[in-house]
């Protein structure tokens, strides 16, 4: 079974919210919101990743420099093995416009479970509403 490196970000607004984004139709769990991110390309690191999934997705600019390492999931999918880290923002350049169709939502930390999300993503709701 594969593992697929995939890199996402909490990025937490001036009011402590946090945005999350709803996989669009045609993609697999589609209409489940999740932390934005990507899928770490060969000979990237994740940090670079996220730089990049932010410019394309939400057409902001991010520095290394302003990414936190929060945590980190690791679910067993149906055909692959899923490797997560999760980094928090809370500084970037530019307003957060969705690029690729999806929807976006600012949240309060403690209504995220109140979305359906990726059974990967689960574990990350109660370590962010502990730790914010």
């Amino acid at each position: 079974m594969p593992t697929v490196l995939v890199s996402a970000i909490a990025l937490i607004d001036p009011e402590g919210r946090i945005l999350i984004a709803q996989r669009p139709e045609g993609k697999s769990m589609a209409g489940l919101w999740e932390f934005p991110g990507g899928k770490v390309e060969e000979g990237e690191i994740p940090e670079a990743a996220l730089i990049r999934e932010c410019k394309e997705e939400l057409d902001i600019d991010i520095t290394a420099a302003c990414l936190a390492p929060f945590a980190f999931a690791s679910h067993t999918y149906e055909k692959f093995h899923l490797l997560m880290p999760l980094f928090v923002c809370r500084k970037w350049e530019g307003l957060v416009r969705p690029m690729e169709g999806q929807q976006t939502k600012w949240v309060k930390i403690r209504e995220l479970k109140e979305y359906p999300m990726p059974p990967a993503d689960l574990p990350l709701l109660a370590m962010l509403r502990d730790f914010f």
